[in-house]
């Protein structure tokens, strides 16, 4: 008998573009012989069951239920492809949790903290994983920029501390640059995080469980196009960079990376597949955990769909093992 599996996307926040391509191509390989799927949209003006042919119907958020024709549909599974709040940040995790609906992904603890940047790299450091040196600011607390770089040294990154893809993000090479990145973080969020920039190479990672064992997938590295002096939201999601998959590194750092980013999977105690970004330090001869994505994106130009082929796999048996990991 076929599973019935909510595919929910959307969100509240500027990610949502993305959650919605994500959705777009999960839901086209998805097995149609084992799920029958239900597209779910969630957005600030309401919940809505989106079917193939006719209007949207809303979801009764009492049970997470659907009407179907005149069927009422109950959910085997959840399949988050939300990035962003509410659907990266814990609270439908915790939700879903309240009904007992399984569903995809790390569990609303440890997507609570991913997505919290500062808290991430401060559990990691303290585990032993190198991080680079940070200070959080919160918008109730103003901190002036001098005193910042009293702490830490030039080049800088400034990043809203639960934002994604690099939304709101600067490179600051000046000390007059560093407070209107603030500024421009703040409008993302009310804590920011200025971490002091690691030189290297970035590569990215994604890692998943199945049947008990941490797997990683082919790292992808990560290139901005020169027009761009970071990995910001036009070189991820509009073409502005070069990423090669698989990474063309020596395998004596690539073990290294695959240590840390099986490592980290263990120490956050993550389910599902996770994509974990590192910048490899050749004067320090270690990889740097920047940041882990505990939904990462599906769209044609994300990563992990890129790693999935150079395994040798197809989404359509990686998305049902996602799925089936569900009911372990």
């Amino acid at each position: 008998m076929k599973k019935n599996i909510a595919l929910v996307t959307g969100g509240y926040s500027g990610e949502a573009v993305i959650s919605y391509k994500s959705a777009t191509t999960i839901q086209n390989n998805l097995d149609r012989q084992q799920y029958d799927v239900y597209r779910i949209n969630i957005t600030r003006e309401g919940w809505f069951y989106e079917p193939e042919q006719g209007e949207p119907v809303a979801v009764d958020k009492n049970d997470f239920t659907v009407q179907d024709k005149d069927q009422i549909i109950r959910f085997d599974a959840v399949l988050i492809a939300l990035h962003g709040t509410p659907g990266e940040d814990g609270k439908l995790q915790g939700y879903f949790d309240m009904l007992k609906i399984p569903y995809t992904g790390c569990n609303a603890a440890t997507s609570a903290l991913a997505m919290n940047k500062s808290y991430t790299t401060g559990v990691a450091g303290k585990s032993g994983i190198n991080v680079a040196q940070s200070v959080l600011l919160f918008d109730h607390s103003p901190v002036d920029g001098a005193d910042i770089l009293q702490k830490l040294q030039l080049p800088l990154f400034v990043k809203p501390n639960s934002g994604g893809s690099s939304i709101g993000m600067s490179k600051v090479l000046q000390p007059e640059e560093l407070q209107p990145a603030i500024e421009k973080a703040f409008k993302e969020d009310t804590q920011v995080l200025v971490e002091e920039m690691i030189v290297g190479r970035e590569f990215t990672i994604g890692v998943y469980k199945s049947r008990g064992e941490i797997i990683t997938l082919p790292m992808t590295e990560v290139k901005a196009d020169d027009s761009k002096v970071f990995f910001d939201f036009e070189a991820k999601y509009e073409g502005k960079s070069t990423e090669v998959t698989p990474a063309q590194v020596d395998e004596l750092i690539a073990d290294k990376i695959r240590a840390a980013a099986r490592q980290v999977y263990a120490i956050f105690n993550c389910r599902g597949v996770i994509r974990i970004d590192f910048i490899y330090s050749e004067a320090v001869g270690a990889p740097f955990m920047l940041e882990v994505n505990t939904i990462p994106g599906q769209s044609a130009a994300s990563l992990i769909p890129q790693q999935v082929a150079a395994a040798g796999g197809n989404l359509k048996e990686f998305y049902s093992l996602l799925v089936e990991e569900c009911f372990v």
